[in-house]
């Protein structure tokens, strides 16, 4: 018998041996905290005053919707003595001969417009400012940049006669025409900062197989996005619904007006005020606004480099 045969069993038995000395050993469990039980009341406690603090407006406005007007200013309180729901009849009715759904539907159509136009234009310009090389490329960007330090009030005047000229007064055309030209800089920004964090390896594979520009924008580009248009979305929406400003300006017929121009309507009418009418009116402008944002609101806290870089 040779001597190797003599090895083997003792060569297999350090082996075993090593084997078991460098196995991995499991990290010890991670030690969690207990937190004492009185600090999750205090905790429970300051989180709950926080939020009636921030919901008591709301809470508020709801209730005074079945106030009489005979109650404002005299019932400073939270629920009404004499709960009735003539606001809300006298809302629906409408005012000078104008019923309530006119005003929500220009609103509506107005704000729907606004978020259209908005995203698809930003999109696309923050699309050529974040993944297209052009000459000039620095200097449009900086005075793009450079419009969110220009008041609205300065570019007043010059619109109004542009708008003027064309004929377009009184219509939806001033208020809806420029969202569709980009004109938003503060989106436009927003959705090229979301782009360059993007790797542009993506789009070089996308000319390798014979994408264009249109291509890229729209297969790769926008699902990785999503998040910031809808960003978008949200606030070009609660801008153009709550838009006092503009409607004042462009538009004078009665019929044309959107909710926030007919709100004041209930108090120029007469010399006294239908505050309880109002109340109501501004409660119904808020809910569309609302449902819009919890409906939308979990996208915002989705990120661009976990979606885009899955798998």
């Amino acid at each position: 018998m040779s001597s190797a045969s003599f090895g083997e069993p003792a060569v297999q038995v350090l082996e075993q041996q090593d084997l078991e000395n460098t196995s991995v050993t499991p990290p010890p469990a991670r030690r969690r905290v207990k937190r004492k039980t009185w600090q999750t009341v205090v905790w429970f406690i300051v989180l709950g005053v926080i939020t009636a603090v921030v919901l008591y407006p709301l809470v508020w406005l709801l209730f005074a919707t079945f106030k009489p007007n005979a109650e404002f200013g005299q019932n400073p309180g939270l629920l009404p003595d004499n709960p009735t729901v003539q606001n809300y009849l006298t809302v629906m009715q409408g005012i000078a001969g104008i019923p309530m759904s006119r005003f929500f539907l220009n609103s509506l159509i107005l704000a729907v417009l606004a978020v259209i136009g908005t995203v698809l234009s930003s999109a696309l310009a923050a699309y050529a400012f974040a993944r297209i090389q052009f000459k000039g490329l620095g200097i449009l960007f900086a005075a793009m940049i450079g419009t969110l330090l220009l008041p609205f009030h300065v570019v007043i005047i010059p619109q109004y006669l542009l708008f003027n000229s064309l004929g377009m007064i009184d219509t939806f055309w001033p208020l809806v025409l420029p969202k569709f030209l980009a004109t938003e800089a503060f989106f436009v920004f927003l959705l090229v900062q979301f782009m360059r964090q993007m790797p542009r390896d993506m789009d070089e594979a996308a000319r390798i197989d014979g994408a264009g520009h249109i291509r890229i924008f729209w297969a790769i580009i926008v699902p990785l996005i999503r998040p910031a248009l809808i960003t978008c979305a949200i606030f070009a929406f609660i801008w153009s619904w709550n838009d006092f400003l503009g409607p004042l300006i462009y538009l004078t017929s009665p019929d044309n007006y959107p909710l926030p121009i007919a709100l004041r309507l209930w108090n120029d009418q007469t010399s006294t005020s239908d505050y309880g009418a109002t109340v109501t009116a501004s409660f119904i402008a808020l809910v569309p606004v609302l449902l819009f944002f919890i409906v939308f609101q979990r996208f915002l806290v989705d990120g661009v480099a976990t979606q885009g870089l899955k798998g």
